[in-house]
Parts: C-alpha cells; structure tokens; sequence
C-alpha cells in the first residue's frame, strides 16, 4: 500500500493510523517503503504509526552522523507535539533510536531494535571501489537479505544509484564511520528502557552475536530470533516480525 508523504515545516513523514505512537526509523539505504507491512499493521491495530524521512543527505557533512539525527528525531517528536514514543530501527535506525534514547530517556517509553548498528557494523560504507559495476552492487544488496530474491530491482537501483551519486557517497562514508565512533557499549547498560530486539539469524551486516550482546547489555531486553532471515526482518519475514512485535507490545502494556 502506497503511503502518502506528508511535508511540514523542516520534516517529510509518513502517518497511519491512531493511538500509541511508533516512530520508525530507517536505516541508511533503507526507503520508508521497507516499513509498509508494519505501518499497514500497526495503522489498524491501535497505534499511530509515524516514519520521519531522515536527513541523511541533506545536512550539511559535519552534521552528518548519528549524534545529529538523534537530535532531529527529538525536534520531529516535539514538532508532533508527542510524549512517550516507541520508537523503532533498522541497522543506522536502530543506532539512532538508541543514541536517542540514551540522550532523552523520558521521551522513550519502548525500544526495538532490528539488524542495528551501535555496537557492530560490517562497514556500512565499504566496498565501493567498484561502484560504476551494476553487477557487484547487486551482489552486495542481495548479500543484505537471507533470499536475494528480496532485493527487487528497485532496491538494487536505488543503492546503485545512491553509490554512484559523489555527495551521497561521501555523506554514506561519512556515517559509516560516526557509527563506529558512536559505539554504545559503555552506554547501553546504564538505559533502562524496555527494549524489544528482533533479529534475523542469518544477518551478515550484524551478525548474530550483535543481538546477543546487545541483549546482554541492556537492562531490560527481550531477544527474539527470525530463521532463515538476514538484516532486514520486517521486509523478510514481515507477517512474523508484525506477530514477535505486537506479542511483546501487548506483554509490555504498550
């Protein structure tokens, strides 16, 4: 289902439905559309459901890292005038609800994380030498999804796109290496929130032992494992993702 774009102010977003708010965030080559099955779920089940286009490549370089996108997260959430989100991320999504979370933990009230960076990232913005080469960098999309059938040619075209474009490429390199510097291991144990991490078990990008650390550092952590599944859960394995996190969502009280 297509979603309308809303444009307000600074920000570009996708709205559906009503009630708790859940602000997903996307990860670095991620379009809003890898979200529609959960905003399509979660739309029609009593939540409000929010994707803020995150300003990857359109801050200025110095601002372009993981500390800045926090900051524009808790500007959106006070533009929508909202108090205790649930905020959900894939990969550079993930990095970014967390450090968000870190920075302003009252405005937080639920966490989930998928395929997240943070703590270990197979170099988001490597391997590119070879980028005019449509061939390698439909290698290297497919290599994201456990079945590369996932990566449709309109994914491939748009990493194609996006690497071969020289200021979203450098913008690219130059938030791969704020997430290294922005590793979260000395913070996670000190955030309480309660953090719901969902992850595929065959994750090349963040392996496995990603989620089992993180699981390991947070305080209050559930760790739930999708088979046959790369760094993508809520594109792969859609129906189950929706299913693990509504479970949870309810268990919580959420």
């Amino acid at each position: 289902m297509a979603h309308l774009l809303k444009k307000e102010k600074d920000y570009r977003y996708i709205e559906v439905g009503e009630g708790t708010p859940i602000i997903v965030l996307h990860g670095l080559m991620g379009g809003l559309s890898n979200f529609d099955s959960v905003t399509d779920y979660f739309g029609k089940n009593g939540y409000k459901v929010i994707i803020p286009e995150l300003p990857i490549y359109t801050m200025s370089l110095i601002k372009t890292n993981v500390k800045s996108f926090a900051n524009y997260l808790k500007g959106f959430i006070e533009f929508k005038g909202l108090n205790e989100v649930i905020l959900l991320g894939n990969s550079l999504g993930g990095h970014v609800g967390l450090y968000h979370t870190k920075m302003y933990p009252e405005k937080v009230k639920g966490l989930v994380i998928t395929g997240s960076s943070g703590l270990y990232e197979s170099a988001m913005g490597s391997g590119y030498t070879k980028r005019s080469d449509y061939e390698v960098i439909k290698k290297k999309a497919q290599d994201v999804f456990y079945d590369p059938k996932v990566a449709t040619k309109a994914i491939v075209d748009e990493v194609y796109e996006t690497v071969n474009d020289r200021n979203k490429l450098i913008k690219t390199l130059a938030i791969a290496k704020s997430a290294i510097r922005h590793n979260m291991a000395k913070d996670l144990p000190k955030m309480q929130t309660p953090t719901c991490i969902i992850w595929g078990k065959n994750d090349t990008v963040t392996p496995p032992e990603v989620a089992i650390e993180f699981h390991d550092l947070l305080p209050d952590s559930d760790l739930f494992w999708i088979d046959k599944c790369g760094h993508a859960a809520m594109m792969e394995h859609p129906d189950e993702f929706n299913t693990i996190l509504n479970a949870w969502l309810q268990k919580r009280g959420f």
